[in-house]
């Protein structure tokens, strides 16, 4: 796996969907906690390596609709800009 980095806030996004990406990475318990995440349609669906660390109300503070969980799935409810989010993500992940 590589190694995980945390983008700066002086990236070229930072302010939009940069931001979130960065809070919504700490509200699933940060970065060593993320198997996997991608976007589908309105969500971006995230595997964790531990559910216990996922914390709902920073992920809705972070901007998300809802939090739907089944073990360590757990489905961020974001809106349109999933796609950009997940790719933020993991641009931050690399």
């Amino acid at each position: 796996m590589p190694a995980r980095r945390r983008a700066g806030h002086d990236h070229p996004k930072a302010g939009t969907t940069m931001d979130k990406a960065e809070a919504i990475i700490a509200a699933l318990g940060g970065a060593d906690n993320i198997i996997e995440i991608e976007p589908c349609a309105t969500r971006l669906r995230t595997e964790v390596n531990d559910g216990g660390k996922v914390d709902d109300a920073a992920l809705k503070a972070a901007g998300a609709f809802g939090v739907m969980r089944s073990g360590t799935v757990v489905q961020v409810v974001v809106g349109p800009e999933a796609d950009t989010i997940a790719s933020d993500i993991e641009d931050i992940l690399e």
